[in-house]
């Protein structure tokens, strides 16, 4: 019988967190990852409240490779191994390229990108090793398919860009092992991150309203939801592709998000 163990990495907050109570609330055993030693321990209290039969809290930077193997070996001992895999933490900066220091962007890099194939390749490595199958799903972003008209974007859309990549390489690569790969772009969603990506200017309710076809910024719960299905047996012949949930930002095009 497949065991539904779900690792979740950036799950302290935003999309990371609505991910971890909807697996909680499906009564899932979870791995939570995050840097925020105080919000990833709430966030695993929470989950076993809402169902989870146990949340385990680890603090961890996914850029550092130590730091993630220790994670899946925690997970391994303590839970089993994980077959539901969201490779979610990310950071980003808001600055035009020729005002961008190289730490900073090997920041964003080693974050979005790096953290990303870490989690994933030890992810992979334990399936192989039990012969199980499983799911994995990266965020991505718009940023990494179009432009976005308000800029600033040339680190945070290089590393989502290469996320994207990612999961189509990994989908070929683990299809015939029952590995699915596949990304979500969620679109303007109402995190913390979106501060830092638009200034969290008072004007961000009207530029939601004129720049999504949608009206509105995305609630991390949908991004959670599309994400589960992914990870579920509906999306059991879906690999290698991307879910767009972004109220339609992509498809117009040029957008100041």
């Amino acid at each position: 019988m497949r065991n539904d163990i779900t690792l979740i990495t950036g799950a302290g907050s935003g999309i990371g967190l609505a991910v971890a109570m909807l697996q909680a609330s499906a009564g899932r055993p979870l791995a939570l990852l995050d840097t925020d030693e105080a919000g990833v321990r709430a966030a695993a209290a929470e989950a076993e409240r809402r169902g989870a039969p146990r949340a385990l809290a680890i603090t961890a930077d996914i850029s550092a490779e130590a730091d993630v193997a220790d994670a899946f070996a925690r997970c391994r001992a303590d839970l089993g191994v994980p077959t539901r895999i969201v490779a979610n933490a990310g950071v980003e900066i808001a600055r035009k390229a020729h005002e961008t220091s190289l730490a900073e962007w090997s920041r964003v890099i080693d974050v979005n990108l790096s953290g990303t194939f870490l989690t994933c390749r030890d992810a992979i490595r334990l399936l192989l090793d039990a012969d199980l199958p499983g799911a994995i799903v990266c965020v991505s972003s718009p940023s990494a398919f179009v432009g976005f008209a308000g800029g600033s974007n040339s680190a945070y859309g290089s590393s989502k860009g290469g996320v994207s990549a990612l999961v189509r390489a990994l989908a070929i690569d683990y299809a015939a092992s029952g590995i699915r790969v596949n990304g979500v772009v969620p679109g303007a969603t109402a995190t913390p991150l979106l501060d830092v990506t638009t200034g969290a200017g008072g004007d961000l309710a009207e530029r939601a309203r004129t720049q999504i076809p949608m009206g509105r910024l995305a609630r991390p719960e949908e991004i959670a939801e599309a994400i589960d299905w992914l990870l579920g047996p509906k999306a059991g012949y879906v690999t290698g592709a991307h879910l767009h949930v972004d109220g339609g930002l992509t498809a117009r095009g040029a957008n100041d998000f």
